[in-house]
Formats: C-alpha cells, structure tokens, sequence
C-alpha cells in the first residue's frame, strides 16, 4: 500500500456521508446504474440500494469509472422491502417524479437522513414505489420533455444536497462510527483479504500506519 494512497483514502473516507443514499427502482441500463453509483461517489455516498429487474444489469466498472468498488450496492428483493430496510434505519424516501404535486428538488432539506428514489429510463417509478415514497421532488423544466436522464436527474438531486451539506459543516469530519471507519477503510486498502475474512467469519487484522495489513506471519489466502 502506497502511503500517499493510504492518507487519501482515509480523507475520502473521512468525508463519506453516511445518511445520504439512493434507491434505484428497476435501473434497466448499464450505463445509467453506472453513472448513478459514480455520482453518489463524487457527493461522498458511502453505499447505495437496488432493486433489479429480472434480468438485471450490472455495474460496469468503465462507465462508472471505478467507484463500484468503494461505493456497496445493497440488493434488495422487492421495493417494498428496499423502502422497509430504510425507513427502518430512519431514512425519509424521496421520490424523483416529474408531477404536479411535487416540490421543486432544491427546496428540500437534504441535510436530514435522505434516501433519493429513482426509478426505470422510461417509466419511472412503479405505482408502489411512489405511493410508498414519504415526498416526491422534481428538476423544473422549460423543454418539451417532462424529465431527464436518471442518472443526470439524480446527479442533479445529489449535487443539491451536496451543497446544502457543505454548507452545514457536514464534511468537516468523518460522520462514521470509529467502528464502521476502521471496517470500511480495510474493506478498500484490502478487498481480497476483507472477503477471505469475511468468508470466514474471522475479525479484520488492524492495518499499520502505512495502511498494510497486520497479518500473522506466513499468511496466506489459500
């Protein structure tokens, strides 16, 4: 581990928002689930929520330019059950729909604990899926279209709360628990050997100054 790597890792980390998410409801494209988790990264989203299609697409490391690996994609089996897990952990549900009765996006408070919810290219957000959203929001438009691309109306949104929550101070120290930090941070220095760990239900060796791993010696993955 390159000691310059380590220390900005641990700033990045330092800077993730733990209270700050989406959920993306049937994303059908590749190349907009991609975008969405390389947008949530550059705002400092530590994880995001899924719902797949059927056949679901995946990441793909180009589009998102590398930052699946240190954002987690949560899959969930249903929206219902994506919706529940949330608001279990205290979230409020925005729904991203173009309607009437929404508010524009940029007069929300998102330094409250925020899920965004997107939803499919050309329909959105399933029926269930709004009426299960606490709020919807929408991007105000002056063209002939109704909305934007997911992945640009939601790079948008989070730009907006990006800029509420600096302003708020909320990236001026690591908002994680010690205990989430220290797991997080061996889960990017180390990826193979936070799987092999957690694969064997074994505890994370505590990582030196340099960020290398404090193994026993002779360690191996096999």
């Amino acid at each position: 581990m390159n000691p310059d790597r380590f220390e900005r890792i641990k700033r990045v980390l330092a800077r993730r928002q733990p209270d700050l998410t989406v959920l993306m409801e049937h994303v059908n494209k590749t190349h907009n689930l991609s975008a969405i988790v390389r947008n949530g990264d550059a705002v400092g989203v530590l994880e995001v929520h899924a719902v797949y299609p059927e056949k679901g697409p995946d990441v793909s490391p180009h589009a998102s330019a590398g930052t699946s690996k240190w954002i987690e994609i949560r899959r969930h089996p249903s929206v219902e059950a994506s919706v529940r897990h949330l608001r279990d952990n205290g979230f409020l549900l925005l729904a991203a729909h173009p309607s009437a009765e929404a508010t524009d996006y940029r007069e929300v408070d998102y330094t409250r604990k925020v899920a965004v919810m997107v939803g499919a290219e050309l329909d959105g957000l399933s029926p269930k899926g709004l009426a299960l959203a606490d709020e919807a929001v929408a991007i105000p438009m002056a063209g002939m279209v109704r909305s934007l691309n997911v992945s640009v109306a939601t790079a948008l949104i989070l730009f907006e709360a990006f800029r509420q929550r600096e302003a708020a101070g909320m990236y001026e120290a690591s908002r994680l628990s010690p205990d989430r930090f220290e797991k997080v941070l061996f889960e990017w220095c180390h990826p193979e050997l936070a799987d092999f760990f957690e694969r064997n239900d074994l505890p994370y060796p505590p990582l030196s100054d340099e960020g290398e791993a404090l193994v026993e010696p002779g360690f191996n993955l096999s």
